[in-house]
């Protein structure tokens, strides 16, 4: 029998051919934050059973764009840029697991396959769409500078339609990048069983947390979103009431392992 190698598919004699290098995994990048209040009900709808809604503010969510450049402990795709760099859109919620608040991903969108991979390791719900972030420069007149009145506009979206519009300015600075996105996180990982019943062969909750964490300053200011009705996504399910402040920010950090926090019965137990 073949030593098939690679800490992914599709696992080889060499592992070149795995969509994803095994951690840990670096990260480099930017981050464009809106926070804002929707319907708490509309929040607890995309929380597990075994969590509950925040205490404090539990309609406060956060949609955030970042653009990464990633890459594992051999540093090879820094010279490979094209497995390096992806951008993401993740829309943040909070809740509670044992008395502890966590953040969660709810719906996430990235670029790139690898990226995507990643979050079936770590229980991030990935999808593959669109995303256009401005970048702001430090030379010349085409972008905005990090400093007030610097003016940013982002996108995401999927199969042919838009799912959300940010337009952020620069007001000043802040000593975080809001409270949302500001706990560690808590995910589910799942699969269904193959013998496609309603069962799954996989589910999980799991955190994670990075190591090496290295920021910029919070750059805060006024934000405006839309988000559109989409045939594909449910976004538009937590529309915007009210507007709490938009944040852009660079930080980097590390990720090389997380832990199961619950784990459902797999579909053998379940039968015994």
């Amino acid at each position: 029998m073949a030593d098939l190698k690679g800490f992914m598919y599709p696992r080889t004699a060499t592992g070149a051919a795995g969509i994803l290098p095994g951690p840990p995994w670096h990260y480099s990048g930017e981050m464009l934050t809106v926070e804002y209040r929707t319907d708490p009900a509309r929040v607890a709808e995309l929380l597990p059973d075994a969590m509950e809604l925040a205490d404090d503010d539990p309609g406060a969510v956060a949609l955030i764009w970042a653009e990464w450049q990633s890459c594992s402990d051999s540093f090879e795709e820094l010279l490979d840029p094209a497995r390096a760099q992806y951008k993401e859109v993740f829309l943040v919620i909070r809740g509670t697991y044992q008395g502890k608040t966590y953040s969660r991903a709810a719906y996430i969108w990235v670029d790139k396959d690898f990226a995507m991979a990643r979050g079936v390791v770590q229980g991030y719900p990935k999808k593959m769409s669109e995303i256009w972030m401005t970048r702001h420069i430090t030379h010349g007149k085409a972008g905005p500078r990090l400093e007030p009145g610097g003016r940013f506009g982002a996108t995401v979206s999927t199969w042919g339609r838009r799912i959300a519009d940010a337009r952020f300015t620069i007001t000043g600075t802040a000593d975080s990048a809001g409270f949302v996105n500001g706990h560690p996180m808590l995910h589910t990982r799942q699969m269904p069983a193959i013998e496609m019943d309603g069962r799954d062969s996989l589910d999980e909750l799991v955190t994670m947390s990075g190591f090496d964490v290295e920021v910029g300053p919070v750059y805060s200011g006024d934000a405006e979103l839309d988000i559109f009705d989409n045939p594909t996504e449910e976004l538009h399910r937590l529309p915007v009431d009210e507007m709490i402040g938009g944040y852009y920010r660079q930080v980097s950090n590390s990720m090389a392992g997380g832990t199961t926090v619950w784990a459902g019965p797999n579909p053998m137990e379940r039968e015994s």
